[in-house]
């Protein structure tokens, strides 16, 4: 007994430490990248946000808008504070500007500095094709905002309580140190998490099935990794090794990107607060927009792949 639990243990500790080495370093650097934004351009992304209203551009200005969100590395709870201070100067009285805020929001929601250089480790395919969809996916929004809530409220902040500032050190080395910790604190566990659950993965999972599921069967295998990125997605850097290990074995292009869109869309810690700022009707109309978005771009992916 003792020697089959010895022979399961090194299977395991062989794909462990191989998943371990290939993808620590692009886990710290990524984490290091976030601080650096965090401390040293996270006013400077806000202060160009609220510009897009002064310069009156309407609609398009859903295009900058989308990047800024990508380019901030604050996560949900991190977003809706900076989102919550354009709504209390009066920015979400603006129609164009609403749409503007979606933008923002959405694309922020899916992908952050950190994870952007994360997500290298999987090759240039997938880090370029989860920017360009995370970067559409923040205009589409803010277009559907514009259309199909031109005269109505998409977002509520009056029953939100904005959090403070925890980059407030006066030395700066300091303050970026203390940044860098709390990422590596609030993304370590889900990174060790990621690389077990890709390891048992690897170890007992038929490579054959998976495959099938997730491969070969296109239409079928984008909506269910559409499915289970909700369930499955806890982290965006948690879920790293596990992409690896499924597209390792089969899984299409596609179905990743489903699976990463709806995951970080549609997580439940995002959508406990989303559901602080956004009514029934907003709240449904973003889950289906998120789904559908993910079911076509995996979709529209796999017939070019």
């Amino acid at each position: 007994m003792f020697e089959i639990l010895q022979s399961h243990f090194i299977y395991f500790w062989y794909y462990f430490e191989i998943q371990f080495r290939m993808i620590f370093g692009y886990w710290v650097i990524g984490m290091a990248v976030g601080s650096l934004i965090s401390v040293f351009g996270k006013k400077k992304i806000n202060q160009m946000f609220v510009s897009l209203r002064e310069k009156k551009i309407g609609i398009w200005g859903v295009i900058p808008a989308s990047l800024l969100g990508i380019a901030s590395p604050l996560c949900m709870y991190g977003t809706i504070p900076i989102a919550a201070s354009f709504a209390e100067k009066g920015l979400e009285e603006n129609a164009d500007f609403q749409a503007i805020l979606a933008a923002f929001m959405m694309s922020s929601i899916l992908l952050n500095p950190q994870i952007l250089f994360y997500t290298a480790v999987l090759g240039t395919n997938v880090f370029l094709i989860r920017f360009f969809l995370c970067f559409l996916c923040g205009i589409t929004a803010g277009i559907a905002v514009r259309f199909f809530f031109k005269q109505k409220k998409f977002f509520n902040f009056s029953s939100f309580y904005p959090v403070s500032d925890k980059d407030s050190d006066s030395n700066i080395i300091l303050r970026f140190l203390k940044n860098f910790a709390r990422n590596i604190k609030a993304t370590g566990l889900f990174f060790l998490i990621g690389i077990i659950l890709s390891s048992l993965f690897q170890c007992y999972v038929p490579a054959d099935g998976f495959a099938n599921l997730f491969g070969s069967n296109r239409g079928f295998g984008v909506l269910m990794a559409a499915a289970i990125g909700v369930p499955f997605y806890v982290c965006g850097g948690g879920t790293i090794p596990l992409l690896q290990a499924w597209l390792h074995y089969g899984m299409s292009l596609g179905s990743a990107s489903a699976f990463m869109i709806t995951g970080a869309a549609a997580k439940i810690t995002n959508l406990g607060a989303l559901k602080i700022v956004l009514g029934i009707k907003p709240f449904v109309f973003y889950l289906l927009f998120v789904f559908i978005f993910a079911f076509l771009s995996g979709f529209i992916i796999d017939l070019f792949y």
